[in-house]
């Protein structure tokens, strides 16, 4: 079975492997000093500091093998400064809500990026894909778990 492709941007990339840095390199170090601390109050079987440091690493090493599954199967997502009428993967798409005329842009990044606070929506969300392939000035329905609304889209870059 093929492993899933996570399609992100260079700087992504980037942010995942500093992160998994950080987790390899001072945080295993952090936890394994509270497993002996926490080793030195005693019996284990009743020791709720032991069992917080043991979630805590499980937790860690858990998202070490997810960062590295993530960057051994990331496809970069290539910038084309070419096509700015048609929205894609990489693009920032600029629309207004219809009829009240509410403005929202968003860049369009792999799962692994997304953040919608900081204005990044993963190609997988329904926002994304009613977006994804539509040009400036298309009137595209978007279905939302609050249900569908009408947007026309602006400008892509």
């Amino acid at each position: 079975m093929a492993e899933e492709k996570h399609y992100m941007t260079v700087a992504g990339k980037e942010k995942l492997e500093k992160e998994l840095e950080f987790l390899k390199t001072e945080r295993r170090k952090e936890i394994v000093e509270r497993i002996k601390v926490a080793r030195s109050f005693g019996d284990l079987s009743e020791n709720s500091e032991y069992d917080s440091a043991k979630e805590e690493q499980a937790f860690v090493e858990g998202r070490i093998v997810q960062i590295e599954k993530m960057i051994r199967n990331a496809v970069i997502i290539e910038e084309d400064h070419t096509n700015t009428t048609t929205v894609s993967l990489g693009k920032t798409v600029s629309f207004k809500e219809l009829p009240d005329g509410d403005k929202e842009e968003y860049t369009i990044v792999g799962r692994a990026e997304a953040d919608p606070l900081d204005g990044k929506i993963s190609n997988d969300s329904p926002m994304a894909q009613s977006l994804i392939g539509k040009s400036i000035g298309d009137v595209v329905t978007v279905t939302t778990p609050g249900g569908d609304m009408e947007v026309e889209i602006l400008e892509v870059k």
